[in-house]
């Protein structure tokens, strides 16, 4: 689908987005979650050729929401055959909320959870799921240290909502950002994603659907066409 046929998000905007969905619709976060989390484990058997059956995949989570996308996806991807490791930017003991729930889920599947300096040499595929939109100001420390090792790899790069390090709103990529191969974004493209000078940091770029009611955005006064009519991944043509 082509991008002017596309309503675009400001950062405020997706707060808002997120905010009226738990507040005002009683969709939680935990739902919003779990279908971001299934796109991007679809997608990427989708584009690993139709399985990820014996495949390496590397998912790179943060603590907030945006990780816990990363680790629905990872338990997905586990269940269909992948042999799954998740990287944290944070300890174990800093998660807090649905994504720590998120997290105790895998600890109980017995994924393989490590830090950056036990990481596999030889990856399939990873997933970027570090930062999303609450991004502010340079990645630093683990989260640092991860996006430096994604970029590293030769394999494919698939980010979540937006390539950690990338600002949503006006596309400044900050030191470090993923240079994805992919990304999938949510709800909505995010403004930032579409800044020309983001081009090489987001790849191909796909949007899903995390379930948003068509009320939501004639309330905010965006007017959204039924991109989802056919299937809930789409791609955008930039």
């Amino acid at each position: 689908m082509n991008l002017t046929d596309i309503p675009t998000l400001t950062t405020a905007q997706m707060i808002e987005v997120d905010r009226a969905m738990i507040e005002d619709y009683h969709i939680e976060l935990i739902q919003m979650m779990e279908n971001a989390g299934r796109s991007l484990a679809e997608l990427s058997r989708r584009q690993m050729g139709g399985t990820v059956k014996d495949k390496s995949v590397v998912v790179l989570c943060g603590s907030g929401g945006n990780g816990g996308g990363g680790m629905t996806a990872a338990r997905r991807l586990h269940n269909w055959g992948a042999q799954v490791t998740v990287a944290l930017s944070k300890s174990v003991e800093e998660f807090r909320s649905v994504p720590a729930h998120q997290l105790d889920i895998l600890q109980r599947m017995n994924i393989p959870i490590v830090e950056s300096a036990s990481l596999p040499v030889a990856v399939d595929l990873i997933l970027d799921a570090v930062i999303g939109y609450s991004l502010s100001g340079s990645p630093r420390g683990r989260a640092a240290d991860l996006i430096h090792w994604a970029n590293m790899q030769t394999a494919p790069v698939f980010a979540l909502d937006t390539p950690s390090g990338l600002d949503t709103n006006e596309g400044l990529a900050y030191e470090p950002t993923i240079c994805a191969t992919v990304t999938l974004t949510l709800a909505l493209p995010k403004q930032g994603l579409l800044n020309p000078k983001s081009t090489i940091y987001v790849g191909e770029l796909y949007l899903a659907d995390i379930g948003v009611p068509s009320e939501l955005y004639e309330k905010m006064g965006i007017s959204m066409p039924p991109l989802f009519v056919e299937q809930d991944i789409i791609r955008i043509k930039l």
